[in-house]
Parts: structure tokens; C-alpha cells; sequence
């Protein structure tokens, strides 16, 4: 005999709560809110005209191929869309749960996605894999590819570049190109670690590139440091630039 579930305080748990987590698990869930958030990201794109003063995003990916593309988390969901296709691009998303339908979503605007995650420690790199992601990284980039990577570590120090990106910039010999999109239409999720911008329909929009930066091949701790620093403020000067440039006051 089977004997139902039962809730703190004798109650039984409620239907939607007995279904919750296999929907939620299904692959037709995922890849159905993967498709809705990836419908949602080409709406505001169509529907936020580049603003006077933005770069232009095809100019720049083309004018930087094979490159490591730089973004902040919480910023770099709508990359993909202004990305052309006729540049692979190949990006990296955290192994977790959580990250699935984010990786699904990015696949079906263009990217190809490799799974893994890593932070500044090599130690906890090697636990959360993302030495093998590092590792798919650079082989997309010797292939010819571009790669557009998040920064900033998850859950660190927001808008604080982490030695991942640097790494791969110093073992593929690719530059880094800052990069940093807004919209004039959004909201700020200020309860989120990164400061989440969910951006809306029917405004403006921009995208900004900052100049490359090289890691040598034989860089020491202290010059991939140095690079390290390099990237966060030049990361942060677009990031503004474009904040600037849709809000006008550039």
C-alpha cells in the first residue's frame, strides 16, 4: 500500500505541488521556456532601434573575428541576437540544473554552448569543470571560431573580472574585447547578486565595444593580474557608455 505524502502540520501536499518538479524536469518544459525567452530576446531586438552613438554591433564582431568576446553577467543574455551568424560564436554556461534553460535558450539564437563553470581558484575551476569548458573554449578558438564568455565570476564580486577569462585569453593567444549592451526600457532585478537587467520592448538600444586586450602566452601571475584589472575598467567604460548612450546623457 502506498501512503501518501504528507505535509508539515498533517496536510497533504497540494496538486500543483505534486507536479511541480516533473514538469519542471521534463525536456518539453525546458525546451518550451527556452523557446519563449529566446522569442522574447529577438521582440526586443526588433523593437529597440540602435540609439546615436552605438557602435555598430555587426562592424564590431566581424572587425574583431576569432576573438574573445568580454561580458558582464546580467548583461549578456542579449548578445546572441546581435551577433551575425555568418561569425560562429561559441559561449560557455554553467553545468547546473538552474543554467539548463538559459543553455537551450542561447543555442537556439546561435550559439554554440559548451557547459562547464569556474572561479578565480584553479581549485574550485577544477571541481565545477571548468577547466574542460576552458579547455572547449580554446579549441573553438583555434578552429577559427569567436567566444563570448561572462566575466565576472557567479555569486562573486559583481563587475569584477575573474582570472577565467584572462587564462584563455593567456593559453589561445586571442585577444579580449570588452563589450557591454543596454536598453533604454528596463528593469534592474537589485536583489540579484549581479544586478540582473531584464530589458524591455520599445525602447532603444546599444551596444558597445572597448579596444582589445592581449594576455602574452608567457605572462606570470603578476602580468595576468595586471591584465585582469586591465579588463574590469575597460569593461566598466563601456558598460557606462552604453548606460549613457540609451539613457541620453552620452
Amino acid at each position: 500500500m502506498t501512503i501518501a505524502p504528507v505535509e508539515r502540520g498533517g496536510r497533504k501536499p497540494s496538486l500543483w505541488r505534486s507536479i511541480r518538479k516533473p514538469i519542471q524536469d521534463s525536456k518539453f518544459f525546458k525546451n518550451f521556456v527556452a523557446s519563449l525567452a529566446a522569442n522574447y530576446i529577438r521582440l526586443v531586438r526588433l523593437t529597440n532601434p540602435m540609439a546615436k552613438g552605438s557602435d555598430d554591433p555587426t562592424q564590431g564582431f566581424m572587425r574583431h573575428r576569432n576573438a574573445i568576446f568580454g561580458l558582464w553577467h546580467g548583461q549578456h543574455i542579449f548578445i546572441p541576437v546581435y551577433h551575425p551568424r555568418g561569425n560562429p560564436m561559441a559561449t560557455m554556461i554553467s553545468r547546473s540544473a538552474d543554467a539548463e534553460i538559459n543553455a537551450l535558450c542561447t543555442e537556439k539564437l546561435g550559439l554554440k554552448v559548451f557547459r562547464g563553470s569556474g572561479g578565480r581558484e584553479r581549485e574550485k575551476a577544477v571541481e565545477k569543470g571548468g577547466i574542460r569548458g576552458l579547455i572547449a573554449l580554446k579549441k573553438a578558438l583555434d578552429a577559427g571560431m569567436s567566444v563570448g564568455t561572462v566575466a565576472d565570476i557567479p555569486s562573486g564580486t559583481p563587475r569584477d573580472a575573474g582570472m577565467g577569462i584572462i587564462t584563455l585569453a593567456k593559453l589561445s593567444g586571442r585577444p579580449i574585447v570588452p563589450v557591454a549592451f543596454n536598453t533604454s526600457r528596463r528593469k534592474v532585478l537589485e536583489k540579484t547578486w549581479d544586478k540582473t537587467t531584464v530589458n524591455l520592448p520599445f525602447g532603444r538600444s546599444a551596444i558597445c565595444f572597448g579596444e582589445p586586450i592581449q594576455v602574452p602566452r608567457d605572462a606570470d601571475d603578476a602580468a595576468m593580474e595586471a591584465s585582469r584589472l586591465a579588463l574590469t575598467d575597460a569593461m566598466n567604460v563601456v558598460t557606462d557608455r552604453a548606460r549613457k548612450i540609451v539613457d541620453g546623457v552620452a
